[in-house]
């Protein structure tokens, strides 16, 4: 059976080497290049043959391609045989399935890597989607017991709130995901209107307080 190419991308050099080295252990794929950001992901890309990308949800946000929704969307519009598995600490149930609505081949959680990757490299090798065990009925129900306001969050809400947290202002936002100011403006005041905050600082505090983007 001809090993399958693989493309790691991480901004974190020890997630990088962790990944490759669980990767290494199944015989039928074959590391053939790592990114620490989604520019030097799609170079890679446009280069040689890949057949898997296995790349964190959250990319420095430097990059034409972003990271995030528009990264993997882009991804399926000019690699569309290519099979992403996303890596991620979200749990949003809009965010994830709006991820499984782009086709990628699954969603693991950062913190149940080790556990599944190995599951998910086999799913990968018969074709099969992969269904993490991290992120079930129950996980989604817990979330909302947690805090239900978040919840009630768009995906493209969701989106600018992360964006805005890891610290890009509206305007950079509205160039990064090709949207005007105003309507990026306009869907982060929805999304803190459903959290109930009045203000940046404020937005700031209950996203960091309750670790949502990590």
């Amino acid at each position: 059976m001809k090993k399958m190419n693989v493309v790691i991308a991480d901004d974190h050099p020890i997630v990088l080497l962790g990944v490759r080295e669980l990767v290494a252990r199944d015989e039928r794929f074959s590391v053939v290049g790592e990114a620490m950001c989604s520019n030097e992901l799609v170079n890679l890309l446009e280069r040689q043959p890949v057949d898997v990308v296995i790349t964190d949800f959250n990319m420095p946000a430097n990059s034409p391609y972003g990271d995030g929704l528009k990264l993997v969307e882009y991804l399926r519009r000019r690699f569309p045989a290519l099979r992403i598995l996303v890596l991620t600490m979200i749990s949003n149930p809009l965010v994830l399935t709006r991820l499984q609505e782009l086709g990628v081949v699954g969603v693991i959680q950062k913190n149940q890597l080790h556990n599944e990757i190995q599951a998910a490299l086999k799913a990968i090798a018969y074709g099969n989607p992969f269904e993490s065990s991290g992120i079930s009925p129950s996980s989604v129900l817990e979330a909302v017991t947690l805090d239900e306001r978040f919840t009630r969050l768009s995906p493209k809400e969701h989106e600018i709130l992360r964006l805005f947290v890891s610290g890009q202002s509206v305007n950079e936002i509205a160039r990064g995901l090709n949207r005007s100011a105003k309507t990026i403006s306009t869907q982060k005041i929805s999304a803190m209107r459903k959290l109930e905050v009045s203000s940046d600082q404020d937005l700031l505090t209950y996203c960091i307080e309750r670790q949502l983007f990590n």
